[in-house]
């Protein structure tokens, strides 16, 4: 589309200089033969001549300067307008195309252009404003915390029971911050690509072993029936990024299924791709949530937003991402989830 207007450009410019042409030397020659019918001498005809191309030449000048101040000027001048506001941080600028979209010139290309840019740019404020905003927010509730409980403690009267309790809760206030803090980082150094996988051939189930293993007292303590069906495979991926994806995938299942309840992990080859799934039935989240669960920040459930900062599936699934697989879920309120992620070509 962007050649063949590139073309009909050029072509409309080269006919209409030729048209220009060709009328300037018609009225040139149809004043010559007048002139000479009437025997008029050389001088004459010469200057009357010069004069009727002078003549057309001004018509055919202001003719141009029009077209141009139209067709070439005024998008120019909205486009500079347009980029100058851009520049100055005002990111709503939307221009107006000349034309439909199949007759698009290049001044329209650049016009769309520049509002698909402007687009993602206010876009890219708008989410640095709240990433701003949420982690001044998941940072000041657990300082607070720390801070009111270190007061706490400096009291001489206080019983050895509430010292402790105190401490431990001082304990997991550190620890939500110092996640926070790591998440962020991880994050950003991925989506920057300052973070790059190293691959290597390991075994997958025995990596998925290791996290149920690292998470068994949580199991134990929530009393939870853990289904466990790992094919044994071994795949070529980053074995230190899909930790950080099963992690987060076991932990969430955990936390949001009640005592008693039951949690999956299964792993299976289809072809040369290997299918983890993690599920649970516990609470399971609405079709809004859905949509938003892989969003910084985002949390559907907000009675277990103590337990985390809204950024553990959004870490997920930019290492998904990374390693070029593909991460969904499907869930339903109040009976359960269920994580799948596609490892594909990752079977050696």
């Amino acid at each position: 589309m962007k050649r063949k207007n590139a073309v009909m450009t050029v072509a409309t410019g080269f006919l209409l200089f030729l048209l220009t042409s060709a009328v300037s030397v018609t009225f040139a020659l149809f004043a010559y033969g007048r002139l000479e019918q009437r025997g008029a001498s050389l001088g004459t005809i010469a200057l009357v001549m010069l004069l009727v191309v002078v003549f057309l030449a001004i018509i055919f000048t202001i003719a141009d300067v029009i077209r141009r101040r139209i067709t070439v000027d005024k998008p120019t001048e909205q486009i500079l307008s347009a980029t100058e506001r851009i520049a100055a941080g005002d990111f709503s600028v939307r221009l107006q195309t000349e034309h439909h979209y199949e007759n698009y010139d290049q001044y329209d290309e650049i016009k769309e252009n520049i509002n698909l840019m402007a687009a993602e740019l206010r876009k890219s404020e708008v989410l640095k404003s709240d990433f701003i905003s949420n982690v001044s927010h998941e940072l000041k509730t657990p300082l607070s915390i720390i801070h009111s409980y270190a007061e706490l403690l400096k009291k001489e009267d206080l019983d050895e029971e509430l010292r402790k309790k105190y401490c431990d809760i001082l304990v997991q206030a550190s620890k939500r911050l110092s996640d926070l803090v790591t998440n962020i980082l991880k994050l950003n150094k991925l989506e920057n690509q300052k973070l790059l996988p190293e691959l290597s051939k390991f075994s997958l189930d025995e990596c998925l072993a290791e996290r149920v293993i690292a998470l068994e007292e949580l199991i134990e303590k929530k009393a939870l029936t853990l289904d466990v069906s790992l094919d044994e495979m071994e795949v070529y991926s980053s074995k230190s990024y899909l930790e950080i994806v099963f992690s987060n995938l076991l932990s969430n299942a955990i936390k949001f299924t009640n005592e008693g309840g039951r949690v999956a992990l299964t792993c299976k080859k289809e072809g040369k791709n290997a299918v983890v799934c993690v599920e649970d039935n516990g609470c399971g989240i609405s079709a809004e949530t859905g949509k938003h669960i892989f969003d910084k920040f985002y949390q559907g459930d907000t009675s277990h937003a103590k337990e985390g900062n809204g950024l553990g599936l959004a870490l997920v699934k930019k290492v998904i991402d990374v390693l070029g697989g593909e991460i969904s879920v499907q869930s339903e309120e109040g009976k359960g989830s269920a994580f799948t992620v596609v490892l594909k070509d990752a079977v050696v």
